[in-house]
Protein backbone atom coordinates (compact mmCIF):
# COMPACT_ATOMS: atom_id res chain seq x y z
CA UNK A 1 0.00 0.00 0.00
CA UNK A 2 1.78 3.50 -0.96
CA UNK A 3 1.70 5.54 1.79
CA UNK A 4 3.63 8.11 3.73
CA UNK A 5 2.99 6.42 6.89
CA UNK A 6 5.87 4.08 8.32
CA UNK A 7 5.09 0.17 7.91
CA UNK A 8 6.09 -2.15 10.58
CA UNK A 9 8.96 -3.63 10.67
CA UNK A 10 7.91 -7.62 11.70
CA UNK A 11 8.75 -10.93 12.53
CA UNK A 12 7.15 -14.26 11.57
CA UNK A 13 6.21 -16.49 14.11
CA UNK A 14 6.15 -20.10 12.63
CA UNK A 15 6.31 -18.47 9.16
CA UNK A 16 2.41 -17.16 9.70
CA UNK A 17 1.70 -14.91 13.02
CA UNK A 18 3.37 -11.34 12.54
CA UNK A 19 5.13 -9.92 15.41
CA UNK A 20 5.93 -6.20 15.57
CA UNK A 21 9.61 -5.43 16.39
CA UNK A 22 8.80 -2.23 17.54
CA UNK A 23 6.76 -3.37 20.51
CA UNK A 24 7.85 -7.01 20.56
CA UNK A 25 4.52 -8.32 20.62
CA UNK A 26 2.32 -10.34 17.93
CA UNK A 27 -0.75 -9.25 16.39
CA UNK A 28 -3.01 -11.96 17.19
CA UNK A 29 -3.04 -14.63 19.63
CA UNK A 30 -1.13 -17.77 19.22
CA UNK A 31 -4.04 -19.91 20.42
CA UNK A 32 -6.22 -18.25 18.05
CA UNK A 33 -6.60 -14.95 16.29
CA UNK A 34 -9.86 -15.35 14.67
CA UNK A 35 -11.42 -16.85 17.78
CA UNK A 36 -9.84 -14.41 20.18
CA UNK A 37 -11.58 -11.85 17.91
CA UNK A 38 -14.81 -13.29 18.30
CA UNK A 39 -14.44 -13.74 22.07
CA UNK A 40 -12.76 -10.59 22.64
CA UNK A 41 -13.96 -7.79 20.80
CA UNK A 42 -18.04 -9.52 19.36
CA UNK A 43 -19.03 -11.29 22.36
CA UNK A 44 -17.47 -9.07 24.77
CA UNK A 45 -19.75 -6.05 23.42
CA UNK A 46 -22.59 -8.14 22.52
CA UNK A 47 -22.00 -8.53 18.70
CA UNK A 48 -23.76 -9.29 16.33
CA UNK A 49 -26.85 -9.05 18.37
CA UNK A 50 -26.77 -5.15 18.70
CA UNK A 51 -25.90 -4.56 15.10
CA UNK A 52 -28.91 -2.71 13.62
CA UNK A 53 -28.82 0.25 10.83
CA UNK A 54 -25.98 2.95 11.43
CA UNK A 55 -24.46 0.45 14.21
CA UNK A 56 -20.93 2.74 14.71
CA UNK A 57 -17.83 0.75 15.73
CA UNK A 58 -14.34 2.34 16.17
CA UNK A 59 -10.84 0.72 16.83
CA UNK A 60 -7.85 1.29 18.44
CA UNK A 61 -5.28 -0.81 16.07
CA UNK A 62 -6.29 -2.01 12.66
CA UNK A 63 -3.23 -4.42 12.62
CA UNK A 64 -3.86 -7.07 9.68
CA UNK A 65 -7.23 -6.03 9.68
CA UNK A 66 -9.24 -9.23 11.10
CA UNK A 67 -10.86 -7.97 13.34
CA UNK A 68 -12.88 -5.85 10.40
CA UNK A 69 -13.47 -9.24 8.91
CA UNK A 70 -14.63 -10.80 12.15
CA UNK A 71 -17.31 -8.07 11.74
CA UNK A 72 -18.17 -8.81 7.96
CA UNK A 73 -18.79 -12.69 8.88
CA UNK A 74 -20.41 -11.89 11.70
CA UNK A 75 -22.73 -8.94 10.19
CA UNK A 76 -25.45 -10.84 7.32
CA UNK A 77 -28.40 -9.51 8.08
CA UNK A 78 -29.55 -5.60 6.67
CA UNK A 79 -28.50 -2.29 7.65
CA UNK A 80 -25.06 -0.48 7.18
CA UNK A 81 -22.26 -0.47 9.90
CA UNK A 82 -19.88 2.19 9.88
CA UNK A 83 -16.41 0.88 11.34
CA UNK A 84 -13.49 3.86 12.29
CA UNK A 85 -10.37 2.48 13.12
CA UNK A 86 -6.64 4.44 13.77
CA UNK A 87 -3.72 2.78 13.15
CA UNK A 88 -0.08 4.54 13.12
CA UNK A 89 1.70 1.73 11.38
CA UNK A 90 -0.51 0.55 8.20
CA UNK A 91 0.78 -2.97 7.25
CA UNK A 92 1.27 -3.43 3.30
CA UNK A 93 -1.06 -5.31 1.61
CA UNK A 94 1.65 -8.60 1.17
CA UNK A 95 1.91 -8.82 4.84
CA UNK A 96 -1.24 -8.81 5.70
CA UNK A 97 -2.30 -11.66 3.04
CA UNK A 98 0.86 -13.98 4.60
CA UNK A 99 -0.70 -13.02 7.95
CA UNK A 100 -4.59 -13.63 6.66
CA UNK A 101 -3.83 -16.86 5.06
CA UNK A 102 -3.64 -18.57 8.55
CA UNK A 103 -7.23 -18.04 9.26
CA UNK A 104 -9.35 -20.03 5.69
CA UNK A 105 -13.08 -19.03 6.96
CA UNK A 106 -11.97 -15.35 6.12
CA UNK A 107 -11.11 -15.78 2.72
CA UNK A 108 -14.24 -14.81 0.98
CA UNK A 109 -14.15 -11.25 2.69
CA UNK A 110 -10.17 -11.23 2.72
CA UNK A 111 -10.30 -10.64 -1.48
CA UNK A 112 -12.13 -7.86 -1.41
CA UNK A 113 -10.64 -6.08 1.26
CA UNK A 114 -7.17 -6.57 0.17
CA UNK A 115 -7.90 -5.47 -3.44
CA UNK A 116 -8.94 -1.64 -1.87
CA UNK A 117 -6.20 -1.79 0.41
CA UNK A 118 -3.35 -2.22 -1.87
CA UNK A 119 -4.47 0.20 -4.03
CA UNK A 120 -4.21 2.61 -1.45
CA UNK A 121 -7.78 3.10 -0.40
CA UNK A 122 -8.23 3.97 3.10
CA UNK A 123 -11.94 4.17 2.67
CA UNK A 124 -13.22 0.30 2.89
CA UNK A 125 -16.53 -0.30 0.87
CA UNK A 126 -18.31 -3.26 1.55
CA UNK A 127 -21.75 -4.43 0.82
CA UNK A 128 -23.10 -3.97 4.66
CA UNK A 129 -20.07 -2.14 6.21
CA UNK A 130 -18.07 0.90 5.58
CA UNK A 131 -14.66 1.19 7.01
CA UNK A 132 -12.48 4.36 7.30
CA UNK A 133 -8.83 4.30 8.51
CA UNK A 134 -7.34 7.03 10.17
CA UNK A 135 -3.24 6.81 9.60
CA UNK A 136 -1.26 8.28 12.15
CA UNK A 137 -0.54 8.51 15.95
CA UNK A 138 -4.53 8.05 17.42
CA UNK A 139 -3.50 10.54 20.18
CA UNK A 140 -3.86 13.15 17.72
CA UNK A 141 -6.24 11.67 15.14
CA UNK A 142 -8.70 10.54 17.67
CA UNK A 143 -8.52 13.63 19.17
CA UNK A 144 -9.71 15.25 16.01
CA UNK A 145 -11.98 12.69 14.75
CA UNK A 146 -15.95 13.96 15.23
CA UNK A 147 -17.16 10.86 15.17
CA UNK A 148 -19.10 8.61 17.80
CA UNK A 149 -18.92 4.74 18.35
CA UNK A 150 -21.81 2.58 19.72
CA UNK A 151 -18.88 0.01 20.08
CA UNK A 152 -14.81 0.22 20.85
CA UNK A 153 -12.51 -2.61 19.81
CA UNK A 154 -9.47 -1.45 22.47
CA UNK A 155 -6.59 -3.45 20.34
CA UNK A 156 -3.39 -1.65 20.75
CA UNK A 157 -0.17 -3.41 21.73
CA UNK A 158 0.35 -4.89 25.70
CA UNK A 159 -0.21 -1.72 27.52
CA UNK A 160 3.28 -2.96 29.10
CA UNK A 161 4.96 -2.67 25.85
CA UNK A 162 2.82 0.29 24.44
CA UNK A 163 1.60 2.61 26.95
CA UNK A 164 1.33 5.49 25.05
CA UNK A 165 -2.00 3.80 23.40
CA UNK A 166 -3.90 2.92 26.93
CA UNK A 167 -2.95 6.18 28.73
CA UNK A 168 -5.76 7.76 30.75
CA UNK A 169 -5.34 11.30 28.21
CA UNK A 170 -6.73 8.64 25.17
CA UNK A 171 -9.13 6.71 27.08
CA UNK A 172 -10.90 9.99 27.89
CA UNK A 173 -11.18 10.93 24.36
CA UNK A 174 -12.21 7.45 23.79
CA UNK A 175 -15.30 7.81 26.70
CA UNK A 176 -15.56 11.34 24.58
CA UNK A 177 -15.82 9.60 21.11
CA UNK A 178 -18.16 7.32 22.45
CA UNK A 179 -22.29 6.99 22.15
CA UNK A 180 -24.26 7.03 25.42
CA UNK A 181 -25.20 3.43 26.79
CA UNK A 182 -21.75 2.37 24.35
CA UNK A 183 -19.61 -0.14 25.09
CA UNK A 184 -16.23 -1.18 24.53
CA UNK A 185 -14.09 -4.60 25.06
CA UNK A 186 -10.60 -5.08 25.09
CA UNK A 187 -7.89 -8.88 25.64
CA UNK A 188 -6.43 -6.51 28.95
CA UNK A 189 -7.26 -6.59 32.13
CA UNK A 190 -4.33 -4.55 33.52
CA UNK A 191 -5.59 -2.68 36.56
CA UNK A 192 -4.15 0.84 35.27
CA UNK A 193 -6.08 0.63 32.02
CA UNK A 194 -9.17 -0.30 33.64
CA UNK A 195 -8.85 2.76 36.29
CA UNK A 196 -8.45 4.99 32.92
CA UNK A 197 -11.67 3.56 31.68
CA UNK A 198 -13.45 4.04 35.21
CA UNK A 199 -12.12 7.46 35.56
CA UNK A 200 -12.87 8.41 31.92
CA UNK A 201 -17.02 7.26 32.88
CA UNK A 202 -17.50 3.50 31.93
CA UNK A 203 -18.51 1.17 34.54
CA UNK A 204 -15.44 -1.61 33.77
CA UNK A 205 -16.05 -5.41 34.22
CA UNK A 206 -13.72 -8.26 34.49
CA UNK A 207 -14.60 -10.83 32.17
CA UNK A 208 -12.87 -14.43 31.53
CA UNK A 209 -10.19 -13.80 28.99
CA UNK A 210 -9.10 -15.95 25.50
CA UNK A 211 -6.99 -19.27 25.56
CA UNK A 212 -4.19 -18.37 28.43
CA UNK A 213 -5.16 -15.11 29.62
CA UNK A 214 -7.67 -15.30 32.47
CA UNK A 215 -9.20 -12.07 32.44
CA UNK A 216 -10.36 -9.19 29.84
CA UNK A 217 -12.11 -6.10 30.59
CA UNK A 218 -15.42 -4.87 29.26
CA UNK A 219 -17.47 -1.66 29.92
CA UNK A 220 -20.75 0.48 29.43
CA UNK A 221 -20.72 4.23 29.17
CA UNK A 222 -22.66 5.66 32.00
CA UNK A 223 -24.35 9.08 31.59
CA UNK A 224 -22.24 11.99 33.12
CA UNK A 225 -24.37 12.17 35.96
CA UNK A 226 -23.82 8.62 37.13
CA UNK A 227 -20.28 8.05 39.01
CA UNK A 228 -18.53 5.44 37.58
CA UNK A 229 -16.92 2.48 39.02
CA UNK A 230 -15.23 -0.50 38.68
CA UNK A 231 -17.31 -4.04 39.16
CA UNK A 232 -15.69 -6.64 40.42
CA UNK A 233 -17.06 -8.71 37.07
Amino acid sequence: MASPHQPPALDWRDGMIPVSRRFDDPYFSLAGGLDETRHVFLTGNGLPGRFRDGFRIAELGFGTGLNLLAVLLAHQGPGHVSYTSFEAFPMPAPDIARALAAFPEVAGVTEPFLKQWEGGQTTLHFPNLTATILLGDARATLAGWRGQADAWFLDGFSPAKNPELWSPDLMRQVARHTAPGGTFATYTAAGHVRRALSDAGFTVTRAPGFGRKRHMSTGILQPPTTASRISPG
